[in-house]
């Protein structure tokens, strides 16, 4: 694989990106929004699918019965249904953050030249996968390339390096978020998985130094508490070009956007996400935290939380009520008519 690769990926992004546009111009109708994420509301509030992750001990005592939905377009306008208020981890969303300011301060060719972008096929924590590449092939949306993202921030110290992590989130969030300590504390003492992992990636060169380190702030970004309405406000900025749609503020570069939505599309839900982008084609991203973010590029961002999960580690209501939504409101980048 090339750089050239990830360069025509990126550019197939920008087409859709480029595509939707002109219908961005013209913003999505009240009515059709409110109708839509009302339904998807109603239609699974008493789903009962899907169980807590309960391999990280705090998060299996999370209300099960949290159900929100956010909306975000591009004017700022915001949307909701459901639990708006109730916090939970952010977990693996944090990654796609983290791969940002990554891209933002040494660019794009940084990630695809240390630990690529390619879907593994193989489970989010996979050790396997590590060692049939040697750390390569991987992407920053799996543990070993997340965890080598974390250790490629820049910093003269591990407080300065967590500050920095945290102020973008927030710049994206537009307000401060702050960490939950009891889960926090509770991945730290629970993650020699993910330290095992870091020291393989650190024996192969991808990490460059001090893995515990990467590992232990790689834990805490985990850890930063959201709402439903702080994960739509994150997509989309996204959707927006990496403007904040809420504070007017350009968060990241935009040319670093469409990279990002790629490594989301093809790797955002787990060993699930050819079956996601075959259904929905949005780019997006979960934890098991039991929040999903999508993004429907010039439209809207979208978010979910609730934390009941399916076996690959996905919120079962998020992705059916994303799905929905986002078919009625006409969000699937791929889903364009023949020009007349």
């Amino acid at each position: 694989m090339t750089l050239s690769y990830l360069a025509k990926t990126a550019a197939l992004l920008a087409i859709w990106i480029g595509t939707l546009a002109a219908q961005a111009a013209q913003p999505l109708a009240k009515a059709d929004v409110e109708a839509a994420l009302n339904a998807a509301y109603t239609k699974y509030k008493d789903l009962s699918e899907g169980a807590n992750a309960d391999y990280i001990p705090a998060l299996a005592k999370v209300d099960s019965a949290i159900y929100g939905i956010a909306l975000v377009t591009p004017q700022g306008d915001i949307y909701t249904a459901g639990d708006v208020s109730s916090e939970v981890s952010i977990q693996s969303i944090s990654k796609v953050f983290t791969l940002a300011l990554v891209m933002d301060e040494q660019g794009p060719e940084a990630i695809f030249n240390n630990m690529g972008v390619d879907a593994t096929g193989q489970v989010f924590n996979s050790i396997v996968a590590i060692e049939q590449h040697k750390g390569a092939e991987m992407n920053p949306l799996v543990n070993a390339g997340a965890i080598t993202a974390t250790s490629m921030v820049s910093g003269d110290s591990r407080a300065q390096i967590w500050n920095k992590i945290l102020n973008y989130y927030n710049a994206f969030a537009g307000r401060e978020l702050s960490v939950n300590k009891e889960v926090f504390e509770s991945e730290a003492a629970t993650n020699q998985r993910n330290q095992a992992i870091a020291e393989l990636m650190y024996a192969y060169g991808h990490i460059k130094s001090n893995p515990d380190q990467a590992t232990d702030i790689y834990t805490e970004q985990c850890s930063v508490n959201v709402n439903v309405r702080d994960l739509a406000i994150m997509a989309a900025t996204l959707a927006d070009g990496g403007r904040n749609p809420v504070t007017k503020k350009q968060v990241m570069k935009n040319e670093n956007v469409s990279e990002v939505l790629a490594v989301m599309a093809t790797a955002g839900l787990y060993d699930d996400s050819g079956k996601w982008l075959y259904l929905t084609g949005l780019p997006a991203k979960s934890g098991v935290g039991g929040g999903i973010i999508a993004v429907s590029p010039g439209r809207f961002g979208i978010a979910v939380i609730s934390p009941p999960l399916d076996a690959a580690g996905n919120s079962v209501r998020a992705q059916k009520a994303i799905a929905d939504i986002s078919n009625a409101l006409g969000g699937n980048p791929y889903a364009v008519e023949p020009a007349m």
